[in-house]
């Protein structure tokens, strides 16, 4: 198999939104244009069907086509045929057939980080958006608070035993932005430690939760994800959800001052009760290397089968933007700048948190 080419970090092309091609001058059937330069009408040979184009049979009378014999537009069950379903699959299976041949052939980019847009695009967005929209039908609001071009910071509470609440916040931020934004989410070193789950994760856009990888995303303009709970929040008890643990030491705030990016508060209800976690085998998790083992009602009394996530209720609220660009450059080397700004990202997302558990009518509905 052919290598992967590596496109700058910068480049925001995909294999599918190349630029057009300039459009040929059309000219009649002798070959000759028009003298005031624009193309002469097409006359069509018998039986057959030319397609409507704009300047081109817009002046072309109903008799000049009748006596042409051609058609001035698709007839209605040319169009009906072109909407039916056996088009539209027809049409699913040459797009896969071409994916899979680039995939084969290596034709396709990659950034400096290993990010695939077309593979994510194609094949890891659509396994997960129905796990989004039909198992646990995220709601989502705010998502005018995120930009529609530029970089920003999203900030989100982290919790569920598993990660899946970044991986549903990647597909809700895509899915509902008016600009079909990707978000790069920045991932623990565990995560790029795991087979198989190392090279899904940079393919999907993830990076290491490091200042100078978000810092450079950032400043190209990208949607950057962190969970500053980190595993103190994805792992936490039960008995302590919805309530946020330490958001560290504000390094996230750093990166945003020095990126000039807003900051983006996100509350993400409904991830906490998918695996309640009412205990944790420390000595296996030790043994393991994880940073936890968690024990559920269902998770291992019933093997791979309680490794399900409950299909709860989420709400991903995104709140107003926090804005960083009118601080001097200095300014990410006061701790006491960032300490405040810590607070205030932390206290917005809890507040939210709350408000939105008062809400919701059921863990389940």
């Amino acid at each position: 198999m052919a290598d992967a080419k590596v496109i700058p970090f910068d480049d925001d092309r995909s294999r599918s939104g190349g630029g057009a091609r300039p459009a040929r001058r059309r000219t009649g059937a002798g070959g000759s244009a028009r003298g005031d330069g624009s193309a002469a009408p097409v006359s069509a040979l018998p039986g057959a069907q030319v397609p409507e184009q704009p300047g081109l049979l817009s002046d072309v009378s109903p008799e000049a086509g009748a006596a042409d014999g051609g058609s001035r537009e698709p007839g209605p069950d040319a169009v009906e045929a072109d909407r039916s379903p056996a088009g539209g699959w027809e049409r699913r299976i040459a797009g896969g057939l071409a994916f899979l041949r680039r995939r084969v052939t290596g034709d396709y980019d990659v950034d400096e980080f290993g990010y695939d847009r077309e593979l994510t695009d194609q094949v890891l967005m659509s396994a997960l958006r129905p796990l989004a929209d039909k198992y646990f039908r995220v709601e989502v609001k705010g998502i005018e608070n995120i930009p529609s071009d530029g970089g920003a910071l999203i900030v989100a509470n982290h919790s569920g035993t598993l990660p899946l609440d970044g991986l549903m916040l990647q597909v809700a931020v895509h899915d509902n932005h008016p600009a079909e934004r990707h978000l790069r989410l920045l991932a623990a070193d565990l995560v790029f430690h795991l087979p198989v789950v190392n090279e899904l994760a940079r393919k999907a856009g993830h990076t290491l939760a490091c200042a100078e990888d978000a810092q450079r995303l950032l400043e190209t303009g990208e949607i950057v994800g962190v969970m500053p709970e980190g595993f103190k929040g994805i792992g936490k008890p039960f008995g302590e959800r919805y309530k946020l643990q330490r958001f560290g030491r504000g390094g996230f705030v750093s990166t945003a001052l020095r990126a000039g990016t807003p900051i983006v508060p996100c509350s993400i209800v409904g991830a906490e009760e998918i695996y309640p976690m009412i205990g944790n085998a420390k000595t296996l998790a030790r043994l393991l290397g994880f940073p936890y083992f968690p024990i559920t009602p269902t998770f291992p009394w019933l093997g791979p089968l309680g490794a399900l996530p409950l299909p709860t209720k989420w709400t991903i609220q995104f709140g107003e933007p926090i804005p960083t660009d009118g601080y001097p450059p200095e300014a990410a080397e006061d701790p006491m700048l960032m300490f405040n700004l810590t607070d205030q990202v932390r206290e917005q997302i809890q507040h939210t948190l709350y408000k939105l558990l008062v809400q919701r009518r059921s863990v389940f509905f």
